[in-house]
């Protein structure tokens, strides 16, 4: 994708997880959350990639390098909300003066590549300065709510759940966290974002109502897959998440011929890959960089992590891990 760049927000610390890990490194499926969100970005054809570390972000530096993510680091030492993390990466949007920012959550892992290209084909098309990814959720609690013109139903404001009042509570179309801007549009507002809120935040959403307030255009592409702008910030929503992989990862080996008689207790990641006439048994765990042949039976209860199964081939009841069966 010419002329776009991308910005990931991911200082959080995780509070809500209890863990000392930050929270984007926390796996849906044996991968960190914010490597589902670069392969996606990647997988969309943008190239440049920065992401905005802070909680022990030495941490997600490392995990970088040892699995070779190319991404530009900036550090937010202090969590003063996601303005203030795109307004740290001051320079590296300045770089990218002429271009389209994508700008994301390092927590909401399910962002695809085919939605970051329609949603930026309508970005260009409508030649707008913003635009917001949103959907409709049956139940909106804990997301900002996108407020539009009653009668022209263009967008007025995005406002936070903490800010919202009891007839803004009442809307079901929210904002993802997911944004296209025109990066000078977006450098021009930042500044003038103020931290008056219950929160004491900076919050990015509030450049949208600056924008509006300044005439440039904003508009939304919609999602109807609302566990595209799911994210997770306690272990109870992580688990939720999983449970969306797991079933849609299972549903796709199906989908090309994996037999599964029954998905009890099978957790398969996406690196996995399988031959022909492979059948899955209860209780298999397979990840990491693991290849399957053709003609082979997996299960009951295994767990097998990067190995390498020859054709015709039954593994059976046992750990394996760096080996190559049959």
């Amino acid at each position: 994708m010419k002329n776009t760049c991308s910005l990931i927000l991911a200082a959080g610390t995780g509070t809500r997880m209890f863990t000392n890990k930050p929270k984007v490194l926390m796996e849906v499926v044996f991968k960190p959350m914010i490597h589902w969100v670069i392969d996606s970005v990647a997988c969309a054809g943008i190239r440049d990639i920065c992401t905005v570390c802070g909680y022990r972000h030495k941490e997600l530096e490392d995990y970088f390098e040892r699995n070779n993510i190319n991404t530009e680091v900036i550090i937010q030492s202090e969590q003063k909300g996601t303005a203030h993390a795109v307004f740290m990466a001051k320079s590296y949007l300045e770089k990218n003066l002429e271009k389209e920012v994508l700008i994301l959550a390092g927590d909401a892992p399910f962002i695809n590549s085919e939605t970051i290209k329609k949603s930026f084909k309508l970005h260009v098309k409508l030649g707008n300065d913003a635009t917001v990814i949103s959907a409709e959720l049956n139940n909106p609690f804990g997301y900002g709510r996108i407020v539009r013109d009653k009668n022209t139903r263009e967008i007025i404001a995005i406002v936070e759940q903490k800010d919202a009042t009891a007839e803004v509570s009442g809307i079901h179309e929210v904002n993802s966290g997911l944004y296209w801007f025109k990066v000078k549009s977006l450098l021009d507002i930042l500044p003038k974002i103020n931290n008056y809120n219950n929160q004491n935040e900076f919050y990015l959403p509030d450049a949208i109502k600056l924008l509006i307030r300044n005439a440039k255009k904003v508009g939304s592409y919609s999602v109807d897959d609302e566990t595209i702008i799911l994210g997770a910030n306690t272990k109870a929503q992580l688990n939720k998440l999983n449970e969306i992989a797991i079933k849609k990862r299972l549903d796709q080996l199906m989908a090309e011929g994996v037999d599964i008689p029954l998905k009890d207790g099978i957790i398969i990641s996406t690196e996995v890959k399988f031959g022909r006439d492979v059948r899955v048994l209860p209780g298999s765990v397979i990840y990491g960089r693991t290849s399957i042949g053709s003609n082979c039976t997996i299960g009951p209860n295994v767990l097998i992590k990067n190995c390498f199964i020859r054709d015709n081939t039954d593994v059976q009841c046992g750990c394996y891990e760096d080996q190559t069966l049959g």
